[in-house]
């Protein structure tokens, strides 16, 4: 591939996770577990929304729209890495490059928000319960809804934006398992600390919105927990927030990791499984962590069972 700009790039050839052979195979069928769990997991709890009118309220709602969101994502990039530890020469065009880049940023960018608007959700519950139907209703979840997939476009479309001003050296090798900005950046004949402050500015919008509204929602709710006088109360209270705060934790840790750190620090090598626990294991634990966890879904899923079983 000659050196020039981004429009005269055709394809790309991806490192994938490792390139030792022995290990091809055993990490193809590890993956496949994940992606096949992620993929019932999420869509699993779906169709228990779907299905159970107790869970048709603004909590579930949002969690309908996390796993449809972890679902679609996980799809976005598990399959082409699957299919590259079985090919000898793991290719992908330009165009498609750029595709799974922008809807991989989309989603990720919208995961972020939703979790913000969950804990939203959360504060208005706990906090203000007399006013939670009224506050949260219908026009509301759907207006943070907007607000979620609206950053998601922002992100999906600063980031492309950001690439297609890359000119891209005669080296083709994009070392990781997807096409991400970080790995595209090191392929450029050019100075890239413009495209690098870009890709700072735009994370820190992705990451930070939605972590200072988490923590000051959660700044609320545990004043609020804090002043319930009854143990069980308290117990209760935090109970709802459990799940949430545990997924908050291993999204943006990863993420943050991954974005937020000068590039010295870590080797692209080993940012390679960083990445791959918030592209790969994260989607598949949201639904295992919002079963296991909560009350409402484990007897959503037991009448769900018991209708199959005894029709």
């Amino acid at each position: 591939m000659a050196a020039g700009n981004s429009s005269s790039v055709t394809e790309f050839i991806l490192a994938g996770l490792t390139n030792q052979p022995a290990l091809q195979m055993p990490l193809f069928f590890l993956f496949l577990g994940f992606y096949v769990v992620t993929v019932v997991g999420n869509l699993g709890l779906i169709t228990l929304i779907v299905l159970n009118s107790h869970l048709h309220i603004p909590m579930y709602f949002f969690l309908f729209n996390l796993s449809f969101i972890d679902f679609s994502y996980s799809s976005t990039l598990t399959p082409k890495m699957l299919m590259g530890f079985v090919s000898k020469k793991n290719t992908i065009s330009y165009a498609g490059c750029m595709t799974q880049f922008f809807f991989f940023c989309f989603f990720v960018f919208s995961e972020s928000f939703i979790l913000s608007a969950m804990a939203y959700d959360r504060y208005v519950a706990i906090c203000k319960p007399l006013l939670y139907t009224v506050t949260m209703s219908p026009q509301t979840c759907l207006f943070l809804l907007l607000g979620v997939y609206g950053m998601g476009m922002f992100g999906a479309v600063s980031h492309i934006g950001n690439v297609m001003f890359i000119t891209f050296c005669a080296d083709s090798l994009v070392n990781h398992y997807m096409c991400d900005i970080l790995p595209l950046l090191e392929l450029s004949c050019t100075s890239s600390y413009i495209n690098l402050l870009v890709v700072f500015i735009v994370v820190t919008i992705g990451i930070g919105v939605p972590i200072v509204t988490i923590f000051i929602s959660y700044g609320f709710i545990l004043s609020s927990i804090l002043h319930i006088s009854s143990v069980k109360g308290k117990s209760k209270a935090f109970s709802t927030c459990t799940s949430h705060i545990l997924v908050v934790s291993l999204f943006f840790g990863s993420g943050a990791f991954v974005y937020l750190k000068p590039p010295s620090i870590l080797p692209l090598n080993q940012e390679k499984v960083s990445s791959m626990f918030y592209t790969a294991v994260v989607p598949m634990l949201n639904p295992l962590i919002y079963s296991l966890r909560n009350k409402d879904v484990k007897v959503a899923l037991k009448k769900s069972l018991g209708r199959i079983i005894f029709s």
